[in-house]
């Protein structure tokens, strides 16, 4: 008779240290038969495997791909199908430009029982890093979520000009001068605040902060960074 089938848990790893772990993510991590993990979930949070864990990387950075979307797909369901718990490790939160919506419609399709577990996500981490606040009622009041990642060159990835709405780039690059040029083109005063913070809450910590007129000439931070981006202070 086969095994009855495992679930699959989404997983948020937060931006890497596991005093930022939420416990549920620490305790399923700390079960589960088979943990596929992203590039950058750091080896202090692996630790927390069973030491008889199946613990695979299925990451994607820079470019450079461990292994495609659709072979994570046949991983969770395989494992997942042979009675194993399934932790789908990634960092910060799944379900911010983490590619869970492919995630969860391939689950579905293949009729495996699932659950998302959220993460601290990058832009709380570096905002918190910075000591700044994303909303203050006194001057941003918008959150906008953005990321360079796959844009094409027919669809814009800065926002317009919004009075009171502070904006976070997720992974973006290396090309400050290009963002810089971006957002101006988009109506964003040349004196605006930008912050850019690199491997938030970890040892590895830095934080650059400059004006949208001198982003271009900034030293590029290490990966992983976000770029904050408002008309407060920060």
């Amino acid at each position: 008779m086969p095994p009855a089938p495992g679930t699959v848990y989404l997983v948020g790893a937060g931006p890497g240290d596991p005093d930022l772990l939420t416990v549920r993510a620490a305790r399923l991590i700390g079960k589960a038969a088979c943990i596929l993990h992203d590039d950058l979930v750091p080896g202090e949070i692996l630790s927390l495997a069973a030491p008889d864990a199946r613990v695979c990387n299925v990451g994607k950075r820079c470019g450079h791909k461990y292994v495609e979307q659709q072979e994570i797909h046949r991983l969770m369901i395989e494992h997942a199908r042979a009675g194993h718990s399934v932790v789908r490790l990634k960092g910060g939160d799944p379900m911010i430009f983490g590619r869970a919506g492919e995630e969860m419609h391939a689950l579905r399709e293949a009729g495996i029982s699932f659950e998302v577990i959220p993460g601290v996500t990058a832009a709380s981490a570096a905002a918190a890093a910075a000591r700044i606040s994303l909303t203050d009622r006194r001057a941003a009041s918008r959150v906008l979520f953005t990321t360079g990642h796959h844009a094409t060159p027919d669809r814009q990835s800065c926002p317009a000009y919004a009075p009171n709405t502070a904006v976070v780039r997720y992974m973006p690059g290396r090309n400050y001068a290009g963002i810089r040029d971006e957002l101006i083109r988009a109506g964003w005063p040349a004196d605006t605040h930008c912050v850019v913070v690199s491997g938030a809450g970890r040892a590895t910590q830095q934080i650059c902060r400059t004006t949208l007129a001198d982003l271009g000439g900034a030293e590029p931070l290490p990966a992983p960074s976000i770029l904050l981006v408002s008309s407060s202070a920060m």
